[in-house]
């Protein structure tokens, strides 16, 4: 009995190193360096910094984990280099000085959009492999100390440090551990290959520009069960550099933002392949104030292109909405920003191959409306939207859905930007192979819009789709030089004049099938110039 008791309680410790210390290298299980042994005080007054460096540096030389049992380290900036693990035992805190001169500058050999401006972080690694920050302990940036002086660009993003900055690494975990009050963005991984991001916390409310987490130009990401609550975007994907984010899995995470909960965006240079993103929450912040968009969220999903780069093989699903002013966004623009001052001029970028699916929307609190957009000559392609159930707020006017919608080809894309859309459910212009399957879209408050407008869009779908209709809108339906069209077992919520609308002369192509209609009075209303020769009804 004695032995078997000993066997499995020699077994459970084992397992037990294991799970705490996974094998970035051999030498994390065998050499530990707590920050203590080194001179750390902890009582979070007096400053941790050299002691910590030192800590870091003894366990560079041979590679190990860097210990932070409980206590308070008041530090300034460390830089992590390979085979460093970093472990934050529960009841430790890490406070980021508050005095930007204890943060060294960092600018990275590879070149990005944020090099002049974001020089400084809590923890800084570049070109490192296997390093990792873990535990259950807390890093607060104390980000609310770092006053802003200016709103001029882009100094208005100068001295303040984010919490983590990795740059062209390799194989990095970021696993439970909890960040707070940054005075940037909370954590940017820049060009790195194989992250892998674990049951993370993230509260961000402290300053401007606070970011949940900002994956950007990576490789081979794997992030699941996080937490985010933030004032500026929560999950956001970038592309700073010439370097694409693709082959990224994002799943089971719950996101609270001012601005936009899910956003590939804005800057765009590399662009985005081969992204999943599932099983999502999205829901209003918890934070009583704000500084920047508003409280219950701007977009629940937003995927901006405007800096040139590629967009295609996106695949979002299973996503609870609850709260923006606006669920579903997609922009495909010319900003054309240059990523540095000599880099070459980019061109539009391309927006294809999407698929959002599984998604639920309630409480949307504004009468904008969805879009999905893209500038003359430059289509959006190939866009599936299935089993969509949104509850907009409704309350659009007749003037609203007289609307003329500017361009805007070259501003910055966010969901907002032409306040209330001429279509309550989607607004979607420059667009080519879009498929709406299985979708209901209706309103809280009477809404005098279209459900839908397409205008200067071929190939378009609507297949099972269902929409309200108030009794005095123009058409459930409106289309305008678009072609290709094919409506089948569409549904409408209530009674209305007309179904469908069709002007312009690039209008043909259109095809209605089985929907269930019988209770508006009109099926379709041709413009000037067009035959109901452009019509097959069989």
């Amino acid at each position: 009995m004695f032995y078997k008791y000993c066997k499995s309680s020699f077994a459970f410790l084992f397992l037990t190193i294991l799970a705490l210390f996974p094998a970035n290298s051999e030498a994390q299980i065998n050499s530990f360096y707590n920050v203590r042994d080194f001179g750390a005080i902890g009582d979070g007054i007096t400053p941790d910094t050299e002691a910590i460096r030192k800590a870091f540096d003894k366990c560079a030389a041979g590679g190990g984990t860097v210990l932070f049992p409980p206590g308070k380290y008041l530090t300034g900036s460390v830089k992590l280099e390979s085979n460093v693990d970093v472990y934050i035992q529960a009841g430790a805190l890490i406070l980021g000085s508050a005095n930007i001169n204890d943060y060294e500058e960092f600018v990275p050999q590879l070149r990005s959009y944020n090099d002049y401006f974001l020089k400084h972080s809590l923890f800084y690694a570049e070109k490192a492999e296997n390093i990792s920050i873990r535990g259950e302990g807390i890093i607060d940036g104390q980000g609310s100390k770092f006053v802003i002086t200016t709103d001029k660009k882009p100094d208005r993003y100068k001295n303040r440090p984010f919490i983590i900055r990795f740059v062209e690494c390799n194989n990095v975990r970021i696993e439970n551990v909890t960040m707070r009050n940054s005075a940037m963005w909370m954590q940017q991984y820049l060009a790195c290959e194989n992250l892998f991001i674990r049951g993370i916390k993230v509260y961000n409310h402290a300053n401007k520009n606070n970011d949940m987490i900002d994956i950007d130009g990576c490789r081979n990401v794997v992030m699941s069960d996080c937490i985010g609550d933030t004032d500026d975007d929560a999950l956001t994907l970038k592309s700073t550099s010439e370097r694409i984010t693709e082959n990224v899995t994002i799943t089971n995470c719950v996101l609270s933002s001012h601005c936009n909960a899910i956003k590939m965006g804005t800057e765009s240079t590399g662009g985005f392949r081969n992204i999943t993103i599932s099983n999502i929450v999205v829901k209003p912040s918890d934070s009583p104030t704000k500084i920047y968009g508003q409280h219950a969220g701007i977009s629940g999903i937003t995927l901006g292109m405007v800096d040139g780069g590629i967009l295609e093989g996106v695949i979002i699903s299973n996503i609870r909405i609850d709260g923006p002013q606006v669920p579903i966004y997609m922009r495909l623009g010319n900003r054309a920003r240059k990523h540095y001052p000599d880099a070459p001029q980019p061109g539009v970028g391309i927006f294809r191959n999407v698929i959002l699916s599984d998604i639920t929307a309630t409480n949307i609190q504004s009468s904008i409306g969805g879009s999905i957009t893209g500038i003359p000559g430059y289509n959006i392609e190939n866009v599936n939207l299935n089993n969509i159930k949104i509850e907009y707020a409704g309350g659009g006017t007749i003037e609203d859905a007289a609307k003329k919608v500017d361009e805007l080809e070259d501003h910055y894309p966010e969901s907002t930007k032409w306040g209330t859309l001429p279509a309550y459910g989607f607004y979607v212009r420059h667009a080519e192979n879009i498929t709406f399957n299985n979708v209901d879209i209706s309103y809280k408050e009477p809404d005098v819009r279209p459900a839908f407008i397409f205008d200067d869009a071929k190939k378009i779908t609507l297949f099972n789709v269902s929409a309200d209709a108030d009794k005095n809108c123009e058409a459930v339906l409106k289309f305008i030089n678009s072609s290709e069209i094919n409506i089948n077992s569409f549904g409408s919520l209530s009674k209305t004049k007309l179904f469908a609308k069709f002007t312009g002369r690039n209008t043909n192509g259109i095809f209605l099938r089985n929907n269930n209609i019988n209770n508006i009075n009109n099926v379709f209303e041709l413009g000037d110039g067009l035959s109901a020769d452009i019509i097959d009804l069989k």
